[in-house]
């Protein structure tokens, strides 16, 4: 049987990772500034994470959630301590993808309407509802095409306010910092707008926080940079389990649980909650939100200095830098030649940087020299 063949691949093979390091199966190291899309968070193989989620293997790996699972409790107390949102309630399930589908069924139960808003360059995920609200056609097929979604540029508040007025929007959808889209930083007046205009039409705000959670832009969620700004409802994954599949969607107060409302096999299971738990204590212990944020500002500053880098975008370990030329042949050298490893995104002159947020200055600087060298060549 073959694979279904739908991923370009790194001629790479790693087979052991610690930190922010990889090696291959040729005994080769590489440094990892990508963290898998940013899931690894608190560092590949961390020794806290493999000793939370061994103990916990040893002890029970799995059962559904027809019996009691003390750990999830534990999961959304210690995830309120470090986020500041005690009021919130916490829905544990598999990815960022099915976040989105339970985000957007919520508020579609709540609002009685079925329309949305989503901003262009947005990536939410390939699911049925969650690539309907991600703009790219190439990705959405005939089923799962909808007339009442619809896309507005970033900033366009009357935009926005005349989809509202019609009376059919049930959410507004955004990410924290858009991703996939080349970490675009949403302004935050225009993030308090649309919180604003929710509020007076009675539409649900929705912040996808997949990528940009978890302290990675120095703060624990990137839309609390803005203050006053409460979103409805907050996805989240990849960081979260630092490896481990496990997502959540966090829901505010006014949203009131009952019997078969929402519902997973594999949600809050008890391997992904000891992840979690592993996760969010090596976050507060190693003070890693902070990290990032002096870790990212720092670069930054670094890359604005490289010739051919034309503009640099984001928070804290979660950036974008366009370059003058296409990134892709860039990106490749440093993987052949440096043995560093980066990310993509939307725009061909984009690379995108997700480290690990334990990464040191030495290992980031060493990208900055090798970027500089690979630029001038």
């Amino acid at each position: 049987m073959n694979l279904f063949d739908v991923y370009p691949l790194i001629p790479v093979t790693p087979v052991k990772a610690l930190g922010c390091t990889l090696w291959d199966d040729q005994g080769q190291e590489y440094l990892d500034l990508y963290g898998g899309h940013a899931v690894i968070s608190i560092g590949h193989s961390h020794p806290h994470y493999v000793q939370r989620i061994t103990e916990q293997v040893n002890q029970l790996g799995f059962y559904s959630n027809s019996i009691q699972i003390p750990l999830q409790q534990q999961l959304a107390n210690k995830l309120a301590e470090l986020s500041c949102l005690h009021s919130y309630q916490l829905f544990l399930i598999n990815s960022g993808a099915e976040a989105i589908e339970n985000a957007i069924k919520m508020a579609s139960f709540v609002t009685k309407k079925s329309g949305f808003i989503a901003f262009k360059g947005s990536f939410h995920g390939r699911t049925s509802g969650a690539v309907a609200l991600t703009d790219n056609p190439k990705l959405i097929a005939p089923c799962n095409a909808r007339e009442d979604f619809h896309f507005i540029q970033l900033g366009d508040l009357a935009g926005v306010e005349a989809l509202l007025s019609t009376n059919t929007i049930a959410g507004i959808i955004i990410e924290g910092i858009q991703g996939v889209g080349g970490i675009q930083v949403p302004n935050p007046d225009f993030l308090l707008g649309l919180y604003q205009l929710a509020k007076k039409y009675e539409a649900k705000l929705i912040l996808d926080e997949v990528q940009s959670g978890y302290g990675r832009t120095g703060r624990f969620f990137a839309h609390q940079w803005v203050d006053g700004l409460y979103p409805d409802l907050i996805t989240i994954a990849k960081g979260m389990g630092n490896g481990f599949p496990i997502g959540g969607l966090l829901l505010s107060p006014e949203f009131k649980a009952s019997y078969g409302l929402l519902g997973t096999t594999f949600g809050g299971n008890h391997l992904a909650c000891a992840a979690g738990l592993a996760v969010l204590e090596v976050l507060e212990a190693e003070r890693l939100q902070q990290k990032a944020l002096e870790l990212g500002e720092r670069l930054m500053a670094e890359l604005r200095t490289i010739p051919g880098v034309v503009a640099v975008r984001g928070k804290g370990l979660m950036i974008g830098l366009d370059l003058n030329q296409d990134a892709g042949p860039i990106r490749s050298l440093l993987v052949s030649k440096y043995k560093i490893f980066t990310g993509s995104a939307a725009g061909k002159e984009t690379i995108r940087l997700l480290p690990p947020l334990s990464v040191d200055w030495n290992q980031l600087h060493s990208f900055v020299i090798a970027l500089k060298e690979v630029l001038a060549s």
